[in-house]
């Protein structure tokens, strides 16, 4: 079963799986994105939550985490079958900075109305039935993690959130940025505030979109195709 927790210092999720559940959530984010080039104005968005799904391939190839969890299989039901099997399941995850996981959560309520839109699909899809239930894990997991009258205002904007059509997506690297920067006391304090903000596209974002696109201008690039002066740490303390 597909698991998204908290990881020991509040920097981000631990997104945990056996192979196959990794694997399908894969593929659904892969038929969802659709190839390069497919959605205008959605490309810097693609690359983001590819740079998630990214991190979870490689999970299910065992290059990142590797646990060992309890099947719920007991002595009882091994000796009354006469089985002789291990009674824990291999399971493989990998780490996601806090606003990455949200943002990928939020874009992704646009590209499964694509993909509904271009492929002519319905609510009983399969692969949306699985791009869904990851958001919402995503979301349960942000409960257990901010106030209640905090979360209420989230999930509010969360559910009316604008298009990431032509979405800043550095906006996304400056709040990881700023959120690796904090203590462990500070993240947990400004974790609600951090999803609400990439949640409405407030005046923050809105000044902050307004520069890039005016760095954009002499080179006539994609807004996504900005580069910024910001640097990841080598190392993060998950």
């Amino acid at each position: 079963m597909l698991t998204i927790t908290a990881t020991p210092n509040q920097t981000g999720v631990k997104v945990s799986g056996d192979y196959f559940d990794l694997d399908e959530l894969n593929q659904a984010l892969y038929k969802v994105l659709g190839p390069e080039g497919k959605y205008m104005g959605y490309e810097g968005s693609r690359m983001r939550i590819l740079g998630v799904s990214y991190e979870i391939r490689h999970a299910a190839q065992g290059d990142r985490n590797i646990e060992f969890i309890f099947n719920g299989l007991n002595e009882h039901a091994k000796k009354k079958k006469g089985m002789i099997v291990p009674d824990k399941n291999i399971y493989y995850s990998a780490e996601v900075l806090w606003p990455e996981i949200i943002y990928t959560a939020i874009a992704l309520k646009d590209f499964t109305q694509l993909h509904l839109k271009e492929a002519g699909g319905t609510q009983w899809d399969p692969l949306l039935h699985v791009i869904t239930r990851f958001q919402a894990i995503v979301l349960d997991c942000l409960q257990g993690h901010v106030p209640e009258e905090e979360y209420k205002k989230v999930l509010e904007a969360f559910q009316a959130a604008p298009t990431v059509h032509d979405y800043a997506i550095q906006y996304v690297d400056f709040l990881n940025l700023r959120y690796l920067d904090m203590t462990k006391g500070q993240r947990e304090k400004s974790l609600g505030a951090i999803a609400f903000k990439l949640a409405v596209h407030d005046q923050d974002y809105t000044a902050f979109r307004k520069q890039v696109l005016a760095a954009a201008e002499p080179t006539k690039k994609p807004i996504h195709e900005i580069a910024i002066n910001l640097e990841y740490p080598e190392g993060i303390e998950w």
